[in-house]
């Protein structure tokens, strides 16, 4: 065992760098596996099994099983004799990656029980540690990152592992991806080569998944009624349609959630997309197109799908409207398209449902003359599931831009919430739900501001920061002085880069001596402080615990009193009631034998306000306690749209809205949380923000805005015919009774009661007049968060 460079490498070719592009070696595969889950993968004699743990402090547990069902460990070149404990435990859990494995093991008859299990990592591994092992046989490897449950006190979080393989006969070829496996058992699996089309039929509930095999490559889509087509018509996805009846008044980037005939006949509907970006308003590529940049005869879409439909009597067209998938284009200021290389990666895909029975057609488009498919077209697949398949709604989230792709999770109080509504969004990788329909917007925000809400913030980034130097690693990363933090304590604070533009703003909470636990709202923050540890030779460890620390926020005037009757605490932590600002303790839901949490003082809505932490085993009965003793006195459940009125009144920052990595904390409004008088010790941005605090140019301001019409966020702000900021957030206040602005403005023109005009349409033909207001508009002086209500 010993440390080696990941085996990834970026794409890059003459100074062009891809890092969505990751590059393996020829001949070697990579298989995550999920922190407490498992992977099974075939292996054939001679190839070389690599395992890295990814975090650090991740035990690994691995099985292997000759053909004829013997499990010896000999057989990859370790010393086994260890029952398969981890494995067995993961099995249990029925989650996906489990799931998969009892398929593999019972498709082959192996047991288990028997196993003859190799354990690695056991001690104080490092991040990016690696194990390596050569099989001396064919088999079934199976590959366990064992983990229970963290408890909300603990800092155990099971993480990832990744498993590489290098093949001992790779076979010939460049290297060239294969389609990853099938969501489920296919209908039609049918490969599209480049300058390709496929024209198929799919009935009425079943799935057509469109598959980018490379990565980088345009994929068109056309759905006809087959209804309408046997009635000698010719009706097919209408994008104008489209963009009507989905409320859409120009063509954009993107996927509608159906696509309609002119008929207005619904055709299709996406169910899941792991790309984000693909045009809804081209044409397929045509022949003109090819001849009007000097190539005739160029092999094109759309000549390509009129052949391939003539079968069904569909009238040949010069150009064919189409959704075409993956297809990066955009409109510039002069609303001009424009393109770009696709943002899809290798195995991106679309899964669309057919509402009706169709007839379909996709294409591999064969562009090569622009950066279309990335200058170099290749295959696509695509494959038809049944109707009965049960494919959850999901949008592709990645914590970077060369991460796996994850599925929208459900947080583990989404049933909760879904007692009250089905208006979900998805929000950082998970869907929260943005109103309730019994209620609405309105209604939630006064009954926070009178009585009491619960909402769901599990999609807070949570990381556990541990080790001998876990506090100089968060003294030298946040502006926070964390000397000063003691356990029990949370702290609110800003993380920066060099140039001293913000990362994050987040909490930190220190659980011990050498404990800490950041959260944030991204992950470029958690992965931040690992790259600052790694980099600097710190002796502390950063895990991502996201996924087994999900949170509501009871906020509003009677909180106290709501948690006080479910929170129990045992003697060496604070009561609720004792609880201070920014303070946190451990206890039970109930009462000793109760659900375990972590409740905190703290919350993002300008009133007083606790946060509530638990595993998501425990998610329904945290928020069922909770429930019973909060809805007798007022309480209701508040979604985002809600949520962003609270924080907007208060003066509470977002991310892309009120900060960038272009701001820093003084120009984004949180200057209280950078103490350069009383942090001595020199932290990452320092030297930078000094400079501009000394220097300061932009600074948000709170604007009241006349005429009610509230601006969006962007519209820009002039004196005169100068452009001196812009609107980060806007809103129309119900208990001030007028609209109201978060800006950031040029610091000649921040005074409180300078005259300033938001510009519309073009900036300059529509204004709205508006003043400089103190800042944050409601409660300035946080009377409320601090439980004075007068």
């Amino acid at each position: 065992m010993g440390v080696k460079p990941v085996f990834e490498t970026p794409y890059e070719r003459r100074g062009v760098i891809a890092p969505g592009l990751p590059i393996l070696p020829h001949g070697v595969e990579r298989h995550p596996v999920p922190g407490g889950g498992s992977r099974a993968v075939r292996i054939e004699r001679g190839d070389e099994i690599s395992v890295v743990d990814r975090e650090g402090l991740q035990p690994c547990e691995l099985v292997f099983f000759a053909p004829d069902g013997r499990s010896d460990a000999g057989m990859i070149g370790a010393k086994g004799g260890a029952e398969a404990k981890g494995l067995q435990r993961a099995l249990a859990t029925g989650d996906a990656s489990g799931r998969r494995v009892l398929a593999a093991l019972a498709k082959s008859g192996f047991d288990i029980g028997r196993a003859d299990a190799v354990r690695v990592f056991d001690g104080a591994s490092r991040p990016g540690d690696i194990a390596t092992f050569h099989a001396a046989s064919d088999g079934l490897l199976i590959v366990c990152a064992p983990g229970g449950p963290m408890a909300p006190e603990a800092q155990d979080a099971p993480t990832e592992i990744a498993l590489y393989i290098r093949r001992a006969n790779p076979g010939e070829g460049k290297g060239a991806a294969a389609p990853p496996p099938p969501l489920a058992d296919p209908l039609m699996d049918a490969n599209i080569q480049p300058g390709n089309t496929h024209a198929y039929e799919v009935r009425a509930g079943q799935f057509i998944q469109i598959l980018d095999v490379q990565g980088r490559e345009c994929s068109d889509f056309q759905a006809f009624s087959h209804r309408a087509l046997e009635k000698g018509l010719e009706r097919e996805i209408d994008p104008t349609t489209t963009r009507s009846l989905m409320g859409s008044l120009y063509p954009a980037p993107g996927l509608f959630a159906k696509y309609w005939t002119l008929d207005h006949e619904p055709l299709v509907e996406i169910v899941q997309d792991t790309c984000g970006r693909h045009d809804a308003f081209n044409l397929a590529c045509t022949a003109r197109y090819y001849e009007d940049l000097g190539y005739p005869g160029h092999v094109n879409c759309s000549d390509n799908i009129n052949a391939d439909l003539a079968r069904y009597d569909v009238r040949p067209r010069g150009g064919w409207p189409a959704i075409n998938f993956f297809f990066n284009t955009m409109l510039d200021d002069t609303n001009a398209i424009t393109m770009d290389d696709p943002w899809s990666r290798p195995g991106d895909f679309v899964l669309v449902r057919a509402l009706t029975d169709l007839v379909c057609i996709s294409s591999a488009c064969p562009c090569d003359v622009d950066p279309a498919n990335g200058w170099n077209p290749t295959d696509i697949q695509v494959r038809i599931y049944g109707a009965n398949e049960d494919f959850r709604r999901s949008i592709g989230f990645r914590k970077t831009a060369e991460a796996d792709v994850e599925e929208t999770k459900k947080t583990g109080f989404h049933d909760c919430f879904a007692r009250h509504t089905r208006d979900f969004t998805a929000y950082n990788g998970y869907w929260l739900p943005a109103k309730m329909h019994g209620h609405g917007a309105i209604a939630e925000y006064w009954a926070c501001r009178e009585k009491a809400v619960v909402m769901d913030l599990s999609p807070l980034r949570k990381y556990e920061v541990t080790g001998p130097d876990s506090e100089t690693l968060m003294q030298l990363c946040v502006t926070r002085n964390m000397k000063k933090l003691s356990v029990g304590q949370v702290v609110y604070t800003a993380m920066c880069y060099e140039h001293g533009g913000m990362i994050d703003d987040g909490t930190v909470y220190r659980l011990g001596e050498m404990n800490f636990r950041w959260i944030g709202g991204d992950d470029a923050s958690g992965l931040w402080l690992r790259e600052q540890a790694e980099k600097r030779g710190l002796n502390a460890w950063v895990r991502a615990s996201t996924d087994q620390l999900h949170n509501i926020a009871v906020q509003g005037r009677l909180s106290r009193e709501i948690l006080s009757e479910v929170i129990w605490t045992p003697p060496a932590q604070p009561t609720l009631e004792e609880l201070g600002w920014f303070r946190f303790a451990v206890g039970r839901i109930g009462d000793i034998h109760g659900p375990a949490v972590v409740v905190s003082r703290t919350g993002y809505s300008g009133e007083l306000g606790y946060e509530v932490f638990c595993h998501p085993k425990d998610a329904v009965a945290v928020f069922d306690a909770v429930w019973a003793a909060g809805a007798p006195k007022g309480m209701i459940p508040l979604g985002l749209q809600a949520l962003d009125m609270l924080r907007i009144e208060a003066g509470l920052i977002f991310a892309k809205s009120e900060f960038s990595d272009q701001t820093n904390p003084y120009e984004a409004g949180i200057g209280f949380t950078v103490p350069l008088k009383s942090k001595e010790d020199d932290f990452i941005g320092r030297a930078a923000i000094e400079e501009r605090k000394a220097h300061p140019q932009r600074k948000i301001v709170g604007l009241d805005v006349e005429g009610g019409v509230v601006p969006s966020s962007g519209d820009c702000l002039r004196v005169g015919k100068a452009q001196v900021g812009e609107i980060t957030s806007a809103m129309k206040s119900p208990v001030l009774g007028k609209v109201i602005a978060l800006a950031r403005v040029d610091v000649t023109h921040a005074e409180i009661g300078a005259p300033i005009e938001i510009g519309q349409l073009d900036g300059q033909q529509k204004r709205l007049r508006a003043v400089v207001a103190p800042y944050p508009h409601f409660d300035p002086q946080k009377a409320r968060v601090k439980g004075d209500y007068g």
